[in-house]
């Protein structure tokens, strides 16, 4: 990866944080119980109204991603 573009993106994610104080909570908090196996949902709902779902079930695989992501953003 792109050390310059690395440094980029953690300034964006800092600004995110401070702008939205509460999802790096959320994420922190209920990434301590995710396992193999659970079930993460995810839903948008668009300043129209209409709003989209969708759901994963965590992998193994999926949990080294989350483990290298949440070291690389601190």
């Amino acid at each position: 990866m792109n050390p310059m573009a690395l440094m980029q993106f953690k300034g964006l994610y800092d600004r995110f944080k401070a702008n939205h104080p509460k999802v790096p909570m959320f994420f922190k908090a209920a990434g301590t119980s995710i396992g193999e196996g659970s079930i993460i949902e995810i839903s948008v709902t668009d300043p129209a109204g209409k709003k989209m779902t969708t759901n994963m079930r965590v992998s193994a695989e999926d949990l080294e991603m989350f483990n290298q992501l949440k070291s690389m953003l601190g």
